[in-house]
């Protein structure tokens, strides 16, 4: 026992019950089991109080919380599946629903990281603080990789911890009055958090739509795409191509009249590209291929679905000097006051590792995980319209959209689990256009996408 046990020991034995209760901490030591350390430490936690003190502050909740409604889709989903592992605890659930990468990252990726993270217990080469707005070798290879020739700078990338973190950053730049459209069905925390920083009106149940929310209506018959001669002016439109849930990837006539219509009525896109190296014919990666696109639009996008980093974390937003607010003041500057208030900057080591990723091998080594990902898709495609289902998306990413028509997604949804143990995702969840549709994610083992597929067949032969 190490001196400092000692003192602790001698010190819980000689302080009284009284001080115990009161204080109400519960000292305890445990084996940790750490290389040329000490492999005991004493742990101090508080332990719960069992009375319920009825207190209340004088704190006002977040009447725009208040407005959300039940959990948020995955948590939910989640939850669901939990409860479904506790009711049949011997069933083998698969998870095809939350799209949650499953496949190791790449050796190449993950031996820089390593060799930072090494790197960090020595004096040469430890580093705090970064730059807020990435490391610069970082920006220029994003610039250089998925930018090259379309006007994008360096300068104009923020590296940050993931596109969902950037999405929330851009509200918080947009703030509370502006209004908002978002295409329906769509990925939910474009909505939640417009709902949080108080855009919208009150959830209408008869429609399942926020007020002041504009939702462009995506669905087969339209080929995915919004009419947008029947689209309200919004301040701010949320675009995801290829599209989470649908699996649809807009074209280059079709983001050309996007760019248009937003110069047109001045608004600014939102455009998500998470998915953009999914895509497999000659659909626009980035929004900033169509001309015009650096004085109305804003890209995020992520690692997450290339080299599995939905654990590690990093991503990046693209703001052209070029847009504007409406007084002229550059919307980058606002945005970097942003990142610099509230937040230090991404992990250091997850950008070690994004800069391996955008070396010819990491290239090489991503595009092979997202093919792999891609024959999972195209097994689950094969699958459903076999079984005589209408199916879309699944060619330019990792998600398949089922046709279910006349039927509720939550209720098809609690069917494929109940009777294959198999976790999808109710396409009402992603907007009132995504009822009668279920998502599939490719997220998964190949041996569990094809009992999965054997479990499908089962139920619906």
């Amino acid at each position: 026992m190490s001196v400092v046990q000692q003192s602790l020991s001698s010190f819980i034995s000689s302080s009284n019950s009284t001080f115990l209760s009161q204080n109400k901490l519960k000292f305890r030591v445990q084996n940790v089991s750490v290389p040329g350390k000490i492999s005991r430490v004493t742990k101090c936690v508080s332990a719960p109080s069992a009375e319920k003190t009825g207190h209340a502050t004088k704190v006002l909740r977040n009447e725009n919380l208040a407005k959300l409604q039940a959990g948020y889709l995955f948590p939910e989903i989640a939850r669901r599946r939990n409860a479904h592992k506790l009711k049949y605890p011997d069933a083998e659930v698969i998870s095809l629903g939350i799209g949650d990468t499953t496949e190791p990252i790449p050796d190449v990726i993950t031996s820089a990281m390593a060799k930072r993270a090494e790197a960090l217990s020595t004096l040469e080469g430890y580093s705090g603080y970064g730059a807020e707005q990435g490391e610069q070798k970082l920006r220029a290879a994003i610039a250089n990789t998925y930018y090259a020739g379309l006007g994008i700078e360096e300068s104009d990338i923020f590296v940050s911890d993931g596109a969902k973190s950037d999405i929330s950053r851009l509200q918080v730049l947009f703030g509370s009055k502006v209004t908002m459209a978002v295409q329906d069905p769509s990925y939910p925390a474009y909505v939640d958090s417009s709902v949080i920083m108080g855009q919208t009106g009150q959830f209408q149940k008869d429609v399942e739509k926020y007020g002041k929310i504009e939702y462009m209506k995506c669905v087969p018959e339209n080929d995915f795409f919004p009419d947008l001669s029947g689209v309200a002016r919004t301040d701010i439109i949320f675009f995801c191509s290829p599209n989470n849930p649908t699996g649809s990837t807009a074209s280059r006539e079709q983001l050309t009249k996007l760019v248009q219509f937003a110069k047109k009525n001045g608004s600014i896109i939102v455009y998500d590209s998470a998915y953009a190296m999914y895509i497999a014919d000659d659909s626009p990666l980035s929004i900033f291929e169509i001309p015009g696109a650096r004085e109305v639009a804003i890209e995020v996008s992520s690692f997450s679905k290339y080299a599995g980093f939905t654990g590690v974390r990093l991503g990046w937003t693209v703001i052209p000097k070029e847009l504007l607010f409406s007084d002229g003041f550059p919307v980058a500057k606002d945005f970097n006051r942003i990142v610099c208030t509230a937040f230090n900057g991404a992990s250091n080591i997850a950008q070690a590792g994004g800069l391996a990723c955008l070396s010819p091998e990491g290239l090489q080594a991503m595009q092979e995980t997202v093919g792999f990902y891609k024959e999972n898709t195209k097994i689950i495609v094969e699958t459903f319209q076999s079984l005589g289902f209408k199916v879309y998306g699944g060619k330019n990413a990792p998600y398949v959209w089922v046709h279910f028509p006349g039927r509720s997604s939550w209720d098809v949804f609690a069917e494929i689990l109940e009777k294959t143990h198999v976790v999808t995702t109710p396409g009402s969840g992603f907007g009132p256009a995504g009822e009668g549709f279920v998502r599939v994610s490719s997220f998964g083992h190949r041996s569990n996408v094809l009992e999965a597929c054997r479990r499908f067949k089962e139920l619906y032969k």
